[in-house]
């Protein structure tokens, strides 16, 4: 079981980021709202891991910490909820506003995202409602806001505006409708990152 990395990024295109550690490139899936506070390329990383296995696939998913790992964890625990949506709830809302939104039983926020019905929303709110009842009080208490670094320079819009439309797709978003969100809130000088980090924000 691989439960933690350190090492430095090589590359990152949402929702993917490469890392190498002691010779070996590992392909990591994160959440954005855990993409968003990596450093820059050629930097160190630490993220905690969770290794999934299916029959058709070995995959690696990250996390900044320890509880938005356990998180993931709880999540893919839930009847029809598989890793990919996991990832994509956890892109569309911090760990600290999907327990929120379990907590008040926010139903009409949690169908926003993608692959999320009625039934599933309805589903994560008695399932993990549970969940956290076992969990200690304290998994994420603190600060819980994501910093958010600006880009270094101006990127070429039209290849920021593709990865983040790519990005929204891997995500689970249909690609009508990704093209439509990311178009929605293109700007300029935006970065892929600003732009997914936007656009998920104003489908919420």
């Amino acid at each position: 079981m691989i439960g933690r990395l350190r090492g430095n990024i090589l590359e990152k295109q949402p929702p993917l980021v490469l890392i190498e550690a002691h010779g070996v490139g590992y392909e990591v899936h994160m959440p954005m709202t855990c993409f968003y506070e990596l450093p820059e390329i050629n930097q160190e990383a630490i993220i905690f891991t969770q290794f999934v296995v299916r029959e058709d696939a070995q995959l690696l998913f990250g996390f900044n910490n320890k509880q938005e790992r356990a998180l993931f964890r709880e999540l893919i625990k839930v009847n029809g909820v598989g890793p990919k949506l996991a990832l994509a709830i956890l892109s569309g809302m911090s760990a600290q506003q999907f327990v929120t939104a379990v907590e008040r039983e926010e139903i009409a926020s949690l169908i926003k995202l993608p692959g999320v019905g009625k039934k599933t929303a309805e589903r994560l709110v008695v399932e993990m409602k549970d969940r956290f009842k076992g969990m200690h009080g304290d998994l994420f208490g603190g600060d819980s806001a994501f910093t958010l670094t600006a880009p270094s320079s101006a990127p070429n819009t039209n290849d920021a505006e593709a990865e983040a439309v790519a990005a929204l797709v891997a995500l689970g978003y249909k690609p009508q409708e990704a093209s439509r969100m990311v178009s929605k809130v293109g700007k300029p000088d935006a970065d892929c990152e600003t732009l997914i980090r936007e656009a998920l924000r104003a489908a919420i």
